[in-house]
C-alpha cells in the first residue's frame, strides 16, 4: 500500500472515532440532566412533605394552652392580674393627666418637686403604661337623648298646666306671667339640649378623636413572702394586701403633684386587657355594654323580619307623634300670645294715642309754652273721660237690650 492510502485510512478511522466520542458525550450529558431532574423532584417532594407535616403539627398545637401563653396572664382575681400560675400578681392604677404647659412657673415647680418625692419614695419596681383609645361618644349621646326626652315631657306638662290656669280665670296676670317665663325657660333648655345632641352626633362621625389613658402597674412575687409554704388562698390574700398598700402610697404621693388616681377593679382590668389585645374590635364590641347586657350581645337570634319592622315603625310613629305634638303646642301658644297682644293694642289704641300725645306735649313745653301745654293736656284728659263715659253708656244699653230680649223669650215660652 502506498503512503497516501495509509494516511487516508487513518484519517477516516480518526474521524469515525471522534464521531463516536461526540455521540457518547451527548448521551452522557442527557443521562446526567435526567438524573439531576429526578433528584430535584425528589427533594421538592421531601420539602412539601415536611411543610405539610409542620402545618399539621402547627394546627394540632394551636390550642387553648398556646393562646394563654400568648396572652401572658392566667386570670383576673380580686382586682389583680394573675400571671405564671400564681407566681406573679399585678395591680393597675389609672392616673388622670395634667396639662403641664398651661401651668405657671410656681405650679410647674411644685409638680416637679412632688414627682421627685414620688420617685424617692419608690422602693419597688413599677411600670408606666400608656394606652391610646378612640373616643366613643355613643354612651354620652344616649344619656343626652334621655335627658332631652325628660325635658320635653316636663315642657308639655307645663304647657298643659298653663292652659288650664288661663281657662280657669282664677289666677292673676303676675302668676300667669311667671308661668309663661317658666315655659320659655323650659323651651330654651329643650332647644339647647337638642343642639347638644346634634353636635355630639356630628362629632362621633369623626373617628380620629383619640384619648390617652395613663396607668402604673405594680408587680408582686409570692417569693417575697417570708414563708413560701403558704396555701394558694393565703398567697392571693397576701398579694392583695401588699399591692393595695403600695397602690395607696403611690396614689397619695401622686396627689402631691396634683394627679388624681385610682385602683382599677376587675371589670376595668378586663377592659384594659381587652383593648390592649383587640384594638380594632374594641370599638365594635364594647366590653362594658356586653357585661351590662348580661352577655346577650355575644350571640344573635333571627326574629321575624316583619315583626321587627313593625316594632321599628311603632317606635318611629310614637317619636314623630310626640315631636309633632310638641311643635303644634308651641305654635298654638305663640299664636295665642300674639293674638292677645294684638287685641290689647286694638282695645287700648285710643289710650295709647292719648298717652303718646301727652308725652309729646310734655317734651315740647318750652317751645309751646307751659299754659298752652297744660290746657292741651287737660283737654286730652276731658276727651278721655268722655270716651270712657260713652263706652260705659254703650255697655249699659247693651245690657238693657239683652235683658229685654231675655224677658221676651221667657214670655214666649
Amino acid at each position: 500500500m502506498n503512503n497516501n492510502q495509509m494516511i487516508n485510512t487513518l484519517t477516516t478511522i480518526l474521524i469515525a472515532m471522534i464521531g463516536i466520542l461526540f455521540v457518547l458525550c451527548i448521551i452522557f450529558i442527557t443521562i446526567k440532566l435526567k438524573s439531576n431532574k429526578t433528584k430535584s423532584n425528589s427533594r421538592k417532594e421531601i420539602k412539601n412533605k415536611e411543610i405539610k407535616n409542620t402545618k399539621s403539627n402547627s394546627v394540632q398545637t394551636y390550642n387553648k394552652q398556646s393562646i394563654f401563653k400568648f396572652m401572658e396572664f392566667d386570670k383576673i382575681d380580686d382586682n389583680m392580674i394573675v400571671q405564671k400560675d400564681g407566681k406573679r400578681f399585678l395591680m393597675a392604677i389609672e392616673c388622670q393627666g395634667i396639662n403641664y404647659d398651661l401651668m405657671s412657673g410656681l405650679e410647674k415647680n411644685s409638680v416637679e418637686q412632688g414627682f421627685l418625692q414620688f420617685l424617692n419614695t419608690l422602693r419597688y419596681p413599677i411600670q408606666i403604661y400608656i394606652q391610646t383609645r378612640t373616643v366613643n361618644l355613643g354612651n354620652s349621646i344616649h344619656v343626652y337623648k334621655d335627658r332631652v326626652e325628660e325635658v320635653s315631657k316636663q315642657l308639655v306638662n307645663k304647657q298643659i298646666e298653663y292652659n288650664q290656669k288661663v281657662r280657669s280665670g282664677q289666677f292673676s296676670e303676675e302668676q300667669l306671667k311667671k308661668e309663661e317665663y317658666e315655659i320659655v325657660r323650659q323651651k330654651n333648655l329643650y332647644e339647647y339640649g337638642v343642639d347638644i345632641v346634634n353636635n355630639t352626633e356630628r362629632m362621633s362621625l369623626n373617628k380620629s378623636i383619640l384619648s390617652k389613658h395613663y396607668y402604673i402597674i405594680i408587680p408582686y412575687y409570692p417569693e417575697e413572702a417570708a414563708d413560701p409554704n403558704y396555701a394558694r388562698d393565703e398567697i392571693t390574700n397576701l398579694a392583695f394586701s401588699e399591692l393595695y398598700t403600695k397602690a395607696q402610697t403611690i396614689i397619695s404621693s401622686l396627689a402631691v403633684c396634683g394627679i388624681n388616681s385610682k385602683v382599677l377593679n376587675s371589670i376595668e382590668l378586663a377592659e384594659l386587657l381587652y383593648v390592649a389585645y383587640n384594638r380594632d374590635e374594641s370599638e365594635k364590641m364594647n366590653l362594658r355594654r356586653t357585661l351590662n347586657a348580661g352577655y346577650e350581645d355575644l350571640y344573635t337570634t333571627a326574629p321575624d323580619v316583619l315583626d321587627k319592622r313593625m316594632k321599628e315603625l311603632d317606635i318611629k310613629i310614637q317619636e314623630e307623634a310626640f315631636r309633632k305634638a310638641n311643635e303644634t303646642v308651641f305654635n298654638v301658644i305663640e299664636e295665642n300670645e300674639k293674638q292677645k297682644v294684638a287685641k290689647r293694642k286694638e282695645e287700648e289704641l285710643d289710650k295709647l294715642i292719648d298717652q303718646m300725645a301727652k308725652i309729646l306735649i310734655e317734651e315740647n313745653k318750652r317751645s309751646i309754652g307751659e299754659d298752652v301745654a297744660q290746657n292741651a293736656i287737660q283737654k286730652i284728659d276731658e276727651e278721655m273721660n268722655n270716651k270712657t263715659k260713652e263706652k260705659g253708656g254703650e255697655v249699659d244699653v247693651k245690657e238693657t237690650k239683652a235683658k229685654t230680649t231675655r224677658r221676651r223669650t221667657k214670655k214666649a215660652v
